[in-house]
């Protein structure tokens, strides 16, 4: 799967794992994965899919809401953060996150807007949208 402009309607949320799980193999170490999209959007669903698609079992992947950071054991490792409740980019630096971004692993970042001053540009973006209750737009320009 290349780095192509991305523009899909995907219909249900196995969709949305059935995408992440065939990018996930395409991905090198030390790749940032920005997601952005509302509260319900399907990010959790494409961790699913994106840990699934390494090696590991989906049900392990939750909505880390009130942590700031999930680790996933899979055949590359995983840094899941969620931003949600972050304030600004410099508490994200100074409790050492950024130091994910080169650390051999795949960065995963939910609500990537809070850290946008540090986030690097070489970032994948991944932007989802609620079309209708089963269908999501996925965009990755």
């Amino acid at each position: 799967m290349g780095r192509d402009r991305v523009n899909l309607l995907l219909d249900g949320e196995e969709a949305t794992r059935i995408f992440a799980e065939k990018l996930a193999p395409t991905l090198l170490a030390n790749t940032i994965i920005a997601l952005y999209g509302d509260l319900g959007a399907g990010k959790t669903t494409f961790m699913q899919g994106l840990i699934r698609g390494l090696g590991g079992k989906e049900e392990m992947v939750q909505s880390p809401t009130f942590v700031y950071l999930h680790l996933y054991p899979t055949a590359r490792p995983v840094f899941h953060f969620d931003l949600y409740r972050l304030r600004t980019a410099g508490e994200f630096t100074s409790m050492g996150f950024d130091e994910y971004f080169e650390n051999g692993g795949i960065t995963a970042i939910e609500w990537p807007e809070r850290i946008a001053s540090i986030l690097p540009a070489s970032a994948i973006q991944v932007h989802l949208t609620h079309i209708s209750e089963n269908v999501r737009r996925l965009v990755m320009p």
